[in-house]
């Protein structure tokens, strides 16, 4: 089996950033994105809230069954951000996961890193 090794780092700014109330919106939504880039669910997602002035937002991860999938969410600031990071050893559709952040959620800006870590790394000196 080749693995991939692939790994997106997401930013969005979202309006309506969801809060601690909607945390089973975020669930809901986490274990939609699985779905939608045809990942199987290993353990969780789990959630929580953290309500820590200048830190204040959802954590949300899920293991998949190729690696794993973590969201940050800071709902302090207007819009919220939204940090998100996928790693897998299959391949996925980068844009499956932005449509899914951008049908679900009210996505001001949307920036990202899709990363090859098979290739272009960088080789430290071992001496």
């Amino acid at each position: 089996m080749n693995l991939d090794h692939k790994h997106l780092l997401l930013r969005a700014e979202v309006n309506n950033c969801p809060s601690e109330p909607q945390l089973s919106l975020v669930l809901a939504w986490m274990k939609k994105l699985i779905k939608s880039i045809d990942m199987n669910l290993l353990q969780g997602p789990n959630i929580a809230y953290i309500d820590q002035p200048g830190n204040r937002g959802i954590t949300c991860m899920a293991l998949i069954e190729t690696s794993h999938i973590v969201l940050h969410i800071w709902d302090e600031q207007d819009p919220g951000i939204f940090q998100l990071d996928v790693y897998s050893c299959k391949s996925f559709d980068v844009n499956i996961v932005v449509d899914c952040l951008k049908n679900d959620f009210d996505v001001a800006k949307i920036e990202y890193k899709y990363l090859d870590r098979n290739h272009g790394l960088a080789l430290i000196d071992e001496k």
